[in-house]
């Protein structure tokens, strides 16, 4: 098993699909960031971009009355999502679809609810909050997490990191002002407590990579995808208190004509 061929992509997909969150978060974060959203018994359609195998989207089901479609670009993901959906009851109207979040297919102003944790940094908190605008209803809300900056300064060993994991990590003040001028009311922001971290994401991912290493001994790109992963925590462990995943939740702006009479 050894000399296997892995890309970077199949072991992150084998490390990841096994766990509840394929990010940092928790169902109670969930839960709260739903309870900034008004009228959720309104909510008849909701999207959760970067679904993944859909633990939040599960939460949010259970919590809203609507139908959820979840998209992701990993179909392993989505096979998990949708197996979920059936064991809890919820396939009726709770479905995974392949696709990308960066070039969505839907209706303009198909949704309620646009959610996404920990996925929009992928494609660019800008890129995707302008994006996303066109698909929501008139006064529909966006919720999403996204790593931040919680300092203005911050050490250049964690600077770099983000940078080679081809992140641009702003600060909650200026993902703010983004979020503002992609056409949003800001509602509230908070950020992720440590637990959702290292309980809900390192400690069970550092589980599944200890039997994924057993399982393929002496390969060489499984073993530099481990020792990165090492660092990725060591690195969470030096330097939190400059950085983590922040809610940010918005309410599209209702369009209307700033002409003088």
């Amino acid at each position: 098993m050894g000399n296997e061929q892995l890309s970077m992509g199949d072991i992150l997909i084998e490390t990841h699909a096994g766990l509840e969150r394929q990010g940092p978060g928790s169902s109670e974060m969930t839960i709260k960031a739903l309870s900034f959203i008004e009228d959720i018994d309104k909510i008849s359609r909701a999207v959760d971009l970067g679904c993944g195998s859909g633990g939040q989207t599960m939460v949010l089901a259970q919590n809203i009355t609507g139908n959820i479609v979840g998209v992701d670009m990993i179909p392993e993901l989505i096979n998990i999502f949708n197996d979920k959906a059936q064991k809890l009851n919820l396939a009726e109207r709770v479905n995974g679809i392949v696709g990308s979040m960066g070039n969505l297919s839907f209706q303009k102003e198909e949704f309620d609810l646009i959610w996404s944790e920990g996925a929009i940094d992928s494609i660019g908190f800008e890129k995707g909050l302008t994006h996303w605008n066109g698909f929501l209803k008139k006064n529909g809300y966006v919720a999403v997490t996204c790593p931040s900056w919680f300092a203005y300064e911050h050490p250049t060993e964690i600077e770099k990191f983000w940078i080679d994991a081809g992140s641009e990590l702003d600060t909650i003040g200026n993902n703010i002002s983004i979020m503002q001028k992609a056409g949003y009311v800001p509602v509230a922001s908070f950020t992720l407590p440590e637990k959702c971290w290292t309980d809900n994401y390192f400690s069970p991912r550092t589980a599944a990579e200890k039997s994924f290493l057993e399982k393929y001994a002496g390969n060489k790109t499984v073993e530099e995808y481990i020792e990165s992963s090492k660092y990725e925590v060591e690195l969470y462990s030096k330097y939190k208190q400059y950085y983590g995943y922040v809610f940010y939740i918005g309410k599209k702006i209702e369009p209307i004509s700033l002409k003088g009479g």
